[in-house]
């Protein structure tokens, strides 16, 4: 089991938060985490050839729209983010 863990922990890498924190701001930093590692990811993939470039871009682009969308649904109002 332990074993387990540190694969996922490897794969899946999370950070403390260190804003001013609210419940909507952690969640949208977890949102965040999650964003920027599935980008590496399918960066790697389209520099190894894996995935075109065409494909990369459309990935990421949706998963920008993701991550937009969670920060509207938060709520979290730009001006208090710090």
């Amino acid at each position: 089991m332990k074993e387990q863990i540190d694969k996922h922990e490897f794969i899946y890498p999370k950070r403390s938060y260190h804003g001013h924190f609210t419940p909507e701001a952690f969640v949208f930093n977890a949102n965040l985490q999650e964003f920027a590692t599935r980008v590496s990811y399918i960066s790697n993939l389209q520099t190894l050839g894996k995935l075109s470039p065409k494909d990369a871009y459309q990935q990421i682009s949706e998963l920008w729209e993701q991550l937009k969308q969670s920060y509207s649904e938060l709520g979290i109002d730009s001006s208090t983010v710090s």
